[in-house]
């Protein structure tokens, strides 16, 4: 199969000033705090790649602001929980003593995209420690927003999710949408909902040496998180920037209220089961 030419992907170079100006348009500034998702493939042909994204975000939020990007690596999971695919249970032992220890600065992103994999590894960014549910963070208050990061309460209070909301961040989307916005899972925790918990399992670094831990965590889902955000938007039409970033679709969108509605959205709607 061949590839897409360069000019089928956009009509010109999406550049890192492109990027930045795309950015300003959509309300962003420096000193702000922002949670990224970011598809580079939606944005189109973008000179230099993800380097060239990441470096965008930096000149336009500054050093005086802080830019955070989700930097997950699920794969560092209980075996018996592996589906995609599934691994013979007789290779459970092996890989509950054998999977490498997640660490902040070797351990690679998995389903994040290619922005979030280049920004956890370049300079000035810190991470934080779960093995499962990292965060990074670049800027002001990136140490606030990793620290601490919780084991058992994942994406809830103890997490940097709730360190954006302390900050009155803004969540940016650039080629993504609510059914990945991590910002609702925060809103899971704090809802009154009959949700269950589960025990999650991985391997971490403690004093220095690798250990296989199991905690206890929410058991979340983000299935109807799309419709969640759909509903934010159509009640709250002045409440966030929409706009493009390269060919992309874009939007900036504060991350508190949508939060806060979301809570009594999930109370009134979700649906037992869900």
């Amino acid at each position: 199969m061949s590839e897409t030419l360069p000019e089928e992907r956009s009509p010109e170079p999406i550049t890192v000033e492109s990027i930045a100006s795309d950015l300003r348009d959509l309300g962003l500034e420096a000193g702000d705090t922002v949670l990224v998702h970011g598809s580079l493939s939606s944005l189109g042909w973008v000179c230099g790649g993800a380097p060239a994204v990441v470096d965008a975000l930096q000149r336009v939020v500054t050093a005086d602001g802080t830019i955070v990007m989700p930097t997950h690596s699920p794969g560092n999971m209980d075996p018996a929980d592996m589906g995609n695919p599934p691994v013979p249970e007789s290779w459970y032992d092996t890989i509950r003593e054998q999977m490498p220890a997640y660490r902040p600065d070797v351990t690679p992103t998995q389903g994040m995209g290619a922005i979030a994999e280049c920004f956890r590894s370049s300079p000035g960014v810190r991470r934080s420690d779960h093995p499962q549910h990292s965060f990074a963070a670049w800027g002001a208050d990136a140490a606030f927003v990793t620290t601490d990061h919780s084991l058992e309460h994942s994406l809830g209070e103890g997490s940097p999710l709730a360190r954006v909301y302390d900050l009155a961040g803004d969540v940016l989307f650039l080629g993504t949408t609510h059914a990945t916005n991590t910002s609702l899972h925060l809103a899971e925790y704090r809802a009154d909902l009959e949700i269950g918990t589960e025990t999650q399992a991985g391997a971490a670094l403690v004093d220095g040496e690798r250990e296989w831990l199991e905690w206890e965590d929410v058991a979340f889902t983000d299935e109807d998180f799309q419709a969640c955000g759909d509903a934010f938007e159509r009640d709250h039409p002045d409440r966030f920037e929409a706009g493009t970033v390269g060919v992309a679709d874009a939007k900036r969108i504060p991350q508190r209220p949508l939060v806060d509605f979301a809570v009594e959205w999930l109370e009134a709607n979700r649906d037992e089961g869900v």
